[in-house]
């Protein structure tokens, strides 16, 4: 086989969830531009079809809530009416905290404060959402015995947070990287491992992706306090990870299963 036919996603049916966030376009993106339909899932539906309608292969723009088991299923049966299988599932919904009251965010941040509504509501979403997502897409996939699952983790599901990039030039700090996000996404590196160990007699690969931060309009100062932990010295830009996506995804990697695919810049490799 050719390298173009392995980076080929002709014919194949891809979905991604959160895929209206900074890098879940993309990764809709990409998977199209490789020739695969794509199911852009995320919560809220008219933009999902109206992003769906942009991309170059026939795509399908559906509401999904990654923690809702109904929802999930709907998805599928959506899926399966319309083209009759799925072969990717790139787990990529997620979130990270936001603090409705920015003067509030630095003492709500802190480990000693954080509220527990928080951490449940990560749990909910970065954890179980990929547990449902894969349990119920994962059996379809199994009854044809082929597929691709890609789950989305994060340098911070490899090594803790450094606090220190959200100090201010003049000492204060205003966020503190809170717990929930690394102890999600560092769960989601062995449940990939579970999902490949478990899944692999019926063909079907299980991969992460643990990405870097991506620079979207942050402050100059953490900018540039990020750039310096990095090998190339910048932040990624949401375009980064396309590659690696369609890797992942094709039978360009088929055979990696059970593995971490780290795209950091060098961060997490010093």
């Amino acid at each position: 086989m050719n390298i173009k036919d392995l980076f080929s996603l002709e014919g194949k049916v891809s979905v991604v969830t959160g895929a209206l966030g900074l890098i879940g376009k993309h990764h809709c993106s990409a998977l199209s531009e490789a020739g695969s339909n794509v199911i852009v899932a995320d919560l809220d539906e008219v933009n999902c079809k109206e992003f769906a309608s942009q991309l170059s292969t026939e795509s399908l723009g559906i509401s999904l809530d990654v923690t809702d088991k109904k929802s999930v299923q709907n998805l599928v049966n959506i899926v399966l009416d319309k083209f009759g299988k799925i072969d990717v599932l790139v787990n990529n919904a997620a979130i990270n905290d936001m603090f409705e009251n920015p003067l509030s965010a630095g003492e709500l941040s802190k480990f000693e404060n954080y509220p527990l509504e928080m951490w449940q509501k990560s749990i909910d979403v970065n954890l179980t959402g990929v547990f449902l997502c894969s349990q119920i897409i994962g059996k379809e996939m199994a009854k044809r015995k082929s597929g691709s699952i890609i789950n989305v983790a994060s340098t911070y599901g490899i090594v803790a947070p450094d606090q220190s990039l959200y100090q201010k030039p003049d000492g204060t700090q205003d966020f503190y990287k809170s717990p929930s996000y690394p102890a999600t996404k560092s769960a989601i590196l062995n449940f990939t491992r579970f999902l490949a160990s478990y899944w692999g007699k019926y063909n079907i690969r299980v991969n992460t992706l643990s990405p870097g931060g991506v620079e979207n309009n942050q402050d100059e100062f953490f900018i540039k306090n990020y750039s310096k932990k990095t090998m190339l010295g910048r932040m990624a830009k949401p375009y980064d990870y396309k590659g690696a996506i369609v890797f992942l995804a094709s039978d360009a990697s088929s055979y990696m299963t059970g593995a971490n695919l780290i795209v950091d810049g060098g961060w997490t490799a010093w």
